[in-house]
């Protein structure tokens, strides 16, 4: 434990979920650094909060265009076809929904035992079950999603290899800025189609009545293949 009882990750103090709804609100200004009752503070470190907050908006600049640069790159230097790339860039993002059902199934509601597995999964997506209305730890921090990127690109260059990789990688990530604008969007924002209505009924029964079951969120297709419907399927 560290100082006042506080929690510690290996070498970082950090506010328990109990402790977090009443910690301290002060710290750097402005609407995303700023520690709020609904954003509150996770960390003793005026550096490491910082950090641990991300604005929506990050994920597709950072992410938008080296989808469109790897897509140019895939056709006009490797030679890969207009409609070869399409047909890349359409199957990583359908690639990328099931990544998201069993990331969210398996990985994101794991938790280890003991001290540290409880950290862990606070850290990795429990905080976000806890402070739902948290706008600035909804996204992922780009420090993850940039290692991530390059992580899956690796891997699929493995796979594909030095031709066909880009256009599905391109397909692979926008799939996720996808899912990440979706998120926030459902979680923050009152959708105006009816499929939109249904995504964010969907995802609140997820939150708020069944954590166990609908880890769909970009879609509600892999939940109904998978059998994770709950027990009613949302119309």
């Amino acid at each position: 434990m560290g100082e006042g009882g506080l929690p510690r990750l290996g070498w970082l103090p950090m506010f328990s979920p109990d402790s977090g709804r009443r910690a301290p609100t002060n710290g750097f200004r402005g609407s995303v650094l700023r520690a709020t009752p609904e954003s509150p503070r996770m960390f003793e470190s005026d550096f490491v909060d910082f950090f641990s907050r991300t604005h929506w908006s990050v994920v597709p600049i950072l992410f938008i265009p080296p989808s469109v640069a790897m897509v140019w790159y895939g056709i006009a230097r490797m030679g890969v076809g207009w409609g070869a790339s399409l047909g890349l860039f359409v199957a990583g993002f359908l690639a990328w929904t099931l990544s998201e059902y069993w990331l969210h199934r398996t990985f994101f509601h794991w938790q280890p035992p003991g001290k540290w597995g409880e950290r862990m999964h606070f850290l990795v997506h429990g905080v976000h079950h806890t402070w739902p209305k948290d706008k600035y730890r909804l996204v992922m921090p780009p420090a993850v999603s940039i290692t991530l990127f390059f992580l899956f690109l690796g891997i699929w260059y493995l796979v594909f290899g030095p031709q066909l990789v880009w256009a599905w990688h391109a397909g692979y990530v926008v799939g996720y800025v996808f899912y990440d604008v979706t998120h926030y969007y459902i979680h923050h924002n009152n959708p105006k189609t009816a499929y939109g209505r249904r995504l964010k009924k969907n995802h609140m029964l997820h939150h708020f009545k069944d954590p166990n079951s609908r880890y769909c969120v970009s879609n509600m297709v892999w939940d109904r293949v998978f059998g994770t419907v709950g027990d009613r399927v949302v119309r």
